[in-house]
């Protein structure tokens, strides 16, 4: 597979220098246009395996825009392996064509499968994964999300040498795979922040499971009502910061968290001083599917 890790770079973001802090975001989201920042470490270690394993098939879960779905059916195009998505929402096999992410997982070859709400609950029940099993034959299950150990491994490779300087690491959370990543390679002198994108204390124990540390913390005050949730202030937030910094952000995940960091380092959270780098994982693919949304209600887009 084609990736351009050397684009990973470290992007100054221009702050007014009352602030007195540095602000820095690693530009993984320039790896690859659709396999991008996390997506791409998650996923590297986890074809390996399936790979080393001799496996055909590629088998995983998530929701109508989901950002993993589309990076496994593009990887699993590029690296040729045969996918299948298990999609939440039934309702939504009648309606997949006015759905930018399934439109690209099918056009990669990804075969999809829609359940029930209940039924994607029980998407990690033995009884549920075996009835995979019978349907679809043997295959290598990457779980919703796409964290494992595999995805702790990959996502421990996202810093560098060149970051052992910064004071903060910054990232979004979802299921807690590359916080935890980052937990496991950060210095012993830096705190790493993690910025939930949906609501719920569970994030807390995920991330237990497999970070190694304890130099982080949540900060949950910017999820905006939950997972895809937003609304006219974080639109404008994304548009004019991607105006004035030349930086694409994603409405669910990196949106969020750079609006929360611009919050806090106005309200004086971070030492003068500070150095803070900020992950930028990618997802951006999200962005016309949220857009359809927004266009439905008639409210801004994001550019």
């Amino acid at each position: 597979m084609n990736f351009s890790l050397e684009n990973s770079d470290n992007q100054r973001v221009a702050l007014p220098s009352k602030y007195n802090v540095e602000l820095f975001i690693k530009r993984e989201d320039k790896i690859h246009p659709i396999i991008s920042g996390n997506k791409y470490r998650k996923l590297k270690y986890n074809l390996i395996e399936a790979k080393k394993q001799d496996f055909k098939i590629l088998l995983t879960f998530g929701g109508a825009f989901s950002n993993h779905i589309a990076a496994v059916a593009v990887a699993g195009n590029q690296y040729g392996i045969k996918t299948i998505g298990i999609i939440r929402g039934e309702e939504l096999a009648d309606k997949f064509n006015e759905n930018p992410t399934l439109q690209l997982a099918l056009s990669s070859g990804m075969q999809l499968k829609f359940v029930s709400r209940k039924d994607y609950r029980d998407k990690e029940s033995e009884e549920f994964i075996e009835r995979l099993k019978a349907e679809f034959g043997k295959f290598y299950l990457v779980p919703e999300g796409g964290t494992n150990d595999f995805a702790i491994k990959g996502c421990e490779e996202i810093l560098n040498n060149n970051d052992k300087d910064f004071d903060y690491i910054c990232c979004p959370v979802g299921t807690g795979g590359t916080i935890s990543g980052l937990i496991n390679c950060s210095q012993p002198r830096q705190q790493v922040l993690g910025f939930p994108a949906l609501k719920g204390d569970f994030l807390k124990d995920n991330i237990i499971k497999f970070a190694t540390k304890t130099n982080w913390k949540l900060i949950a005050d910017y999820h905006f009502g939950g997972y895809a949730k937003i609304n006219l202030e974080l639109i404008s937030f994304i548009n004019e910061f991607k105006e004035t910094q030349n930086i694409p952000l994603d409405p669910i995940y990196t949106g969020k968290m750079m609006y929360g960091i611009m919050d806090l380092i106005k309200k004086g959270f971070f030492p003068k001083g500070s150095k803070i780098l900020v992950i930028h994982t990618g997802g951006l693919q999200g962005i016309e599917g949220m857009n359809l949304r927004l266009k439905e209600k008639k409210l801004p887009l994001i550019d």
